[in-house]
């Protein structure tokens, strides 16, 4: 049985997809022990936002060194679909780099959870999973919600 989505995860992507329509939106899945405790909004830098995204570069190496300094781990990426499903698009399973990670993708009202595997052949790289469990308020210190 799939768990719910945490109410603040839920709400928190589908407020940053709104926030950033037409274009697409991205960011990091934070946390810990694979539970997401915080979103983190990254800029996307892709040069066709609307269609496509790429998580800031100088952002996803920061999350990364804080982790390994002891800091929250990156459960996973987000983005949205501004027009389309809540699921890997071709370019997005072109583009994943098989990293185990959960993703997340948000059209409209509506999250797909995905797991990226580079091994599996079920969906080009990625397999459908359930919300992840998630714990606190999801508010980034640096970033409150909006």
């Amino acid at each position: 049985m799939e768990r719910q989505t945490t109410s603040w995860l839920h709400a928190r992507l589908i407020a940053e997809a709104k926030a950033a329509h037409p274009h697409e939106c991205c960011g990091l899945l934070l946390g810990r022990d694979g539970k997401v405790g915080e979103v983190r909004s990254c800029r996307n830098v892709h040069p066709e936002p609307a269609r496509h995204f790429e998580i800031d570069p100088a952002a996803l190496i920061a999350a990364h060194r804080a982790a390994r300094a002891g800091g929250v781990e990156v459960i996973g990426y987000y983005h949205s679909h501004p027009v389309g499903l809540p699921e890997p698009s071709a370019t997005d399973r072109a583009m994943a780099p098989g990293d185990g990670r959960l993703w997340a993708i948000v059209a409209g009202e509506a999250i797909g959870w995905w797991r990226n595997d580079k091994a599996s052949i079920s969906d080009g790289g990625f397999t459908r999973t359930c919300a992840p469990n998630s714990y606190g308020s999801g508010l980034s210190p640096e970033r409150p919600l909006p």
